[in-house]
């Protein structure tokens, strides 16, 4: 007899979904965590992260208060304070999900999960953190573990506790550097490049690669470049560090470029050169699990080569998003409780950068759609030019789409600005909805806003623009 229809490993975003949606559908669901409810995106990542963010923001806004008329005495800011924000944010967060599955009636074992084979799905034995051991029996399991940060502690890339940080001792740190450099340049290290510069700190961000946000549209990437470097941020790209360490109370590195090593020292480092998905020491390999390139290999219903074992987010490839774990959690228990549902991701999922200014893109870049052989119209339209804009004092950036000309489909749209993030969506949307540019141009935005330039855009594309 099994104990549970469902039990879920890992309390992510991934994990506590699709506990709350299997709770939903009838099953009798447990979920196994052993740290905090809501896995590190709630209470290491994507939420304190922003509510830092949003603390550097504000602290920012006051070195331009005459830009608005405005003034204010010798501005500051207490550090502390600020970490201890983001932690309550994270905190209220983490039991709001405590609180979620009370609600849903879903059992939460606190502990340390250990896979074994069992009668049908995997039997899960979970050393408890108050001490003993439950083996633990269910019909189906959804394995979401997640993923840690990357590290590499041959060449000294591994956090130390004191001035090496990942992006968990970043949200956490003592003090606050007044010069610090950010190996990566992907959206972690970005937007605590951006958080850390914002509160007057020195900030060198290194890239291996030829250009930062390596993921992103080349032209958009290009311009954040120029808009980062107007902010004070410097750049190293195409540089390598052969290696990082403690050097009294900063850091040193010998960083690589060229053909050529130089030292670069600072007060910290941050490391955040991509993460690892949570598959090791938990008994996966003695079920004979399918693992490629360190995540679990998934079917379209997230569904392994372990019968009754599933696998969601991180633990099963990228893009490691939340929202893209949540899609996942809710499509693989609809599958396994046989109801129709919102089915696999089909559409692209749009990605957000919380800098200043942030980044938001959803669907192939220029270089992706050219590769495919597609033949394309690209529409451009910058805010500076928008009237919402230029009234915010938020000018920097533009907006960028991306339609297939034989056909007129929307294949892919990029952002840099003010509050992009909170509009990508819209492209999200028109993407899913197999939207052409005739739909788009015949939709009403509003006015005065910044979506308009979204409008723009489109219309730029097919040589209809009106406000250049």
């Amino acid at each position: 007899m099994a104990d549970f229809d469902l039990l879920v490993v890992g309390s992510g975003p991934g994990g506590y979904v699709a506990a709350i949606r299997a709770s939903q559908l009838g099953l009798k669901t447990a979920i196994v965590e052993r740290a905090e409810l809501g896995g590190v995106c709630l209470n290491w990542g994507c939420i304190p992260t922003k509510a830092l963010l949003k603390s550097g923001e504000q602290f920012e806004t006051l070195s331009h208060l005459k830009d608005y008329g405005l003034s204010a005495e010798n501005p500051q800011f207490d550090f502390q304070a600020v970490v201890q924000r983001s932690r309550g944010v994270a905190k209220q967060l983490n039991g709001g999900v405590g609180f979620l599955m009370k609600k849903h009636k879903i059992e939460v074992i606190a502990g340390t999960a250990r896979f074994e084979k069992g009668s049908g799905a995997p039997r899960v034995v979970v050393a408890l953190t108050a001490g003993g051991e439950r083996a633990v029996q269910a019909k189906s399991v959804i394995l979401a573990t997640g993923a840690r940060a990357r590290t590499l502690p041959q060449i000294g890339m591994a956090p130390d506790g004191e001035r090496i940080w990942t992006y968990r001792e970043a949200l956490v740190p003592k003090f606050a550097p007044k010069s610090l450099v950010v190996i990566g340049s992907g959206a972690i290290g970005i937007e605590f490049a951006s958080f850390f510069r914002a509160l007057g700190a020195e900030v060198t961000v290194i890239e291996a690669l030829d250009r930062i946000l390596p993921a992103e549209d080349a032209e958009i990437g290009k311009a954040a470049h120029k808009a980062f470097e107007k902010r004070g941020l410097k750049f190293r790209v195409g540089a390598k560090v052969n290696k990082l360490a403690r050097d009294g109370a900063g850091v040193v590195l010998d960083v690589e470029s060229g053909g050529k090593v130089e030292q670069l020292r600072a007060e910290a480092a941050i490391v955040a050169i991509g993460i690892v998905a949570n598959v090791e020491d938990i008994g996966l390999e003695a079920l004979g699990l399918n693992v490629e390139r360190g995540r679990v290999v998934t079917g379209p219903h997230g569904e392994t080569n372990v019968p009754g074992l599933y696998a969601i987010g991180d633990v099963a490839g990228g893009p490691w998003l939340a929202h893209k774990a949540s899609h996942e959690g809710i499509h693989t228990v609809d599958h396994i409780a046989g109801v129709p549902g919102m089915g696999p991701i089909k559409a692209p999922i749009p990605g957000c950068t919380y800098s200043q200014p942030q980044i938001a893109s959803v669907g192939l870049t220029e270089e992706q759609a050219k590769t495919a052989g597609l033949s394309l119209k690209v529409g451009r339209f910058p805010f500076r030019v928008n009237g919402k804009a230029i009234a915010s004092g938020e000018m920097e950036g533009l907006v960028k789409t991306i339609f297939d000309a034989n056909t007129g489909a929307l294949i892919g749209a990029h952002m840099l600005g003010a509050e992009v993030t909170e509009m990508i969506q819209g492209f999200a949307l028109a993407i899913t909805l197999e939207a052409t540019e005739a739909e788009l141009h015949a939709t009403v935005f509003p006015h005065p806003t910044m979506s308009e330039a979204m409008h723009e855009s489109t219309l730029d594309a097919y040589g209809r623009v009106l406000h250049i």
